[in-house]
């Protein structure tokens, strides 16, 4: 699955392309040397993250959720929405992998990568298509792909690097970013107190990508959910509020899912 993403992957030491030294590493021509983790992805770090991300039982509650299909509509509202020819599709805080894979199954000829720092969700992302590399990576610092490598740069519920997402892109290529809407689990918001949606997220979201972007669609796409007490207590634990889950959630639940799809090209 690497060997897809391989000739866009470089060192993050150096800069230099890197290639297989072995079955169980990459390796750059100045000697930098990645693991390839025996779950498949590969750890592209130049030393210690400052954050582990998503742990191990948040990463369990995404994949059952979304396994169960619930948030089927956003994946189907990116695959709607991408278009590309050539180069890379990377996600960027790519989870589990969904979503990736979901755009993967729209561009058949495409390789993809996705990009995360947490351990778990990369076991899980280095499986989820057969055109998917995983690597552990994080967003803040440079990224280790080459200039205008990607034609798509995939961004859900996740950190945004916007000089980074714009080196990487190609020319024509497009950054799309899901964030979630005001009204986004607001029945969950009210009933349990959970972290609320900015209500300028979508002015935080530009400030955070800084200049040089322009938008060419914003789409909203929303669902009504219909949970099961255990249904729900799944989509808390998978959320910013996984830690304040309350001890006692009541259901069932009908839960408003609300996003919106921007599609960016660099101005």
């Amino acid at each position: 699955m690497i060997d897809g993403a391989l000739p866009y992957l470089r060192c993050p030491v150096c800069g230099g392309p890197l290639a297989r030294g072995d079955e169980r590493a990459l390796r750059c021509s100045r000697g930098h040397s990645f693991d390839i983790a025996r779950q498949g992805y590969v750890n592209l770090t130049a030393g210690r993250s400052p954050h582990p991300g998503d742990s191990a039982d948040m990463v369990a509650d995404r994949e059952t959720f979304l396994t169960e299909g619930h948030y089927d509509f956003i994946a189907q509202a990116l695959a709607a929405t991408v278009r590309a020819d050539d180069g890379l599709v990377v996600d960027a805080g790519t989870g589990t992998g969904r979503y990736l894979a979901h755009v993967l199954d729209a561009l058949p000829e495409l390789p993809g990568l996705g990009l995360d720092v947490s351990k778990p969700a990369l076991r899980r992302a280095a499986r989820a298509h057969p055109r998917a590399a995983a690597a552990l990576a994080d967003l803040w610092r440079p990224l280790p792909l080459a200039d205008a490598s990607a034609s798509v740069v995939l961004n859900v519920f996740a950190p945004r690097n916007g000089p980074e997402f714009r080196r990487i892109l190609r020319p024509d290529g497009r950054l799309l970013v899901v964030t979630p809407a005001r009204d986004h689990l607001a029945e969950l918001v009210d009933a349990y107190g959970l972290v609320k949606v900015d209500p300028d997220k979508a002015d935080r979201v530009a400030d955070a990508l800084g200049e040089g972007w322009a938008v060419v669609s914003v789409q909203p796409v929303s669902r009504t959910l219909r949970l099961s007490e255990a249904e729900t207590r799944t989509l808390i634990g998978m959320t910013p509020s996984a830690r304040h889950v309350p001890p006692h959630v009541a259901g069932p639940h009908e839960v408003t899912a609300a996003v919106d799809v921007t599609s960016y090209r660099a101005a």
